[in-house]
């Protein structure tokens, strides 16, 4: 494990990330050892960390950026055809200011997609999470988009099954711990987001502070500096990378180990006026219908583990469908008031 200097980030030199090489895991033997280590004492310190030698090429990484890059610089009609607010399963395009976090406007513009499902046909009193699933929107102008970004779905889905496994031994278990609670393919989310520079000097909410809701996330960034992440010493700046990608677990995992893992808040600070960020996130979770184990830790585990974070603003769920559609619902107000009916029951179970 080793960590990065930026001259252009002076303020956060001499506090950066672990930078934790893949490879090691793959080369067996004392080397995955090894990096067993490294990813334990950097999902304990910090819960966030770059990952190299994860074999997806960096030509490839750049030819996402600009595919989202091509899709933000489509007419506004073009986009707005395939608005979030049309879709009950939370796909699609948001414009600058549609999402939420605590309340306030994100000063960003997305476009979500999520493995592709047919509609589900619910019974009555089904759980409204099941509507989750169902069909991504694809925007007419630009065809390339669906099957590029299905394919990358895919690899970034295979290799946050590698770090699951990984983070199984971590916690000193079967490497299999939780596959069971993927077995029908793990809940993906994937997101291209685009960072206008900000317009008044107070408009600096490019993402609030938040952690998220799955086991892990993957982000691939540009060259702009924005992604933050709350330490015991202050802020400290996700400085890209180039070829990297910044992973870091969300709250499923700080579940299953009784909050000996913990999910990091962070959040994103908008760039500078005349400059735009560009960047693709991945969010990993279980199967909705599966609920999080509480893995047994081994006593010197255990003694470490404090329990999960008890925020009565963002109650966390064991049940998997309930902790994805809250964050969804609080996200997306406009999703949420457009398709569902004022959803009961998720005060329900909440640690």
């Amino acid at each position: 494990m080793r960590t990065l200097n930026n001259p252009q980030c002076e303020r956060y030199m001499t506090l950066q990330l672990p930078v934790l090489d893949l490879a090691l895991w793959r080369a067996g033997g004392e080397l995955r050892r090894q990096f067993l280590a490294q990813l334990g004492e950097a999902a304990r310190d910090v819960g966030f960390f770059y990952l190299t030698g994860h074999g997806i090429a960096q030509t490839q990484q750049q030819a996402i950026l600009q595919l989202a890059a091509e899709f933000f610089a489509l007419p506004q009609a073009d986009k707005d055809a395939v608005q979030m607010v049309k879709s009950p399963h939370f796909r699609g395009y948001t414009r600058l200011g549609g999402e939420l976090t605590l309340g306030k406007a994100d000063q960003r513009e997305q476009f979500d997609i999520m493995a592709e499902h047919s509609v589900p046909v619910l019974q009555q009193n089904e759980p409204a999470w099941w509507r989750l699933y169902g069909p991504n929107q694809w925007p007419a102008a630009l065809p390339a988009m669906q099957p590029v970004l299905l394919q990358w779905q895919d690899q970034l889905t295979d290799l946050t099954v590698t770090l699951l496994r990984a983070f199984a031994l971590v916690l000193q278990q079967s490497e299999d711990a939780f596959d069971s609670t993927i077995k029908d393919g793990p809940y993906r989310h994937m997101k291209l987001i685009r960072y206008p520079g900000r317009t008044a000097p107070e408009q600096e909410q490019g993402v609030g502070a938040h952690k998220d809701p799955g086991y892990l996330t993957l982000v691939l960034q540009d060259g702009q500096s924005g992604l933050e992440v709350l330490t015991e010493k202050g802020w400290l700046s996700a400085v890209p990378l180039p070829g990297a990608f910044v992973v870091n677990i969300g709250e499923l995992l700080e579940l299953a180990s009784n909050g000996y893992l913990r999910a990091t808040y962070h959040r994103v600070v908008s760039p500078p006026a005349g400059v735009e960020r560009l960047s693709c996130a991945f969010f990993m979770a279980a199967q909705l219908d599966a609920t999080v184990p509480l893995l047994p830790l081994p006593e010197e585990l255990a003694l470490q583990a404090k329990g999960p974070a008890s925020d009565p603003l963002n109650p966390l769920f064991y049940q998997v469908g309930q902790n994805v559609l809250k964050g969804r619902l609080r996200s997306h107000p406009d999703v949420a008031q457009a398709h569902y009916s004022p959803v009961s029951g998720l005060e329900k179970t909440a640690v």
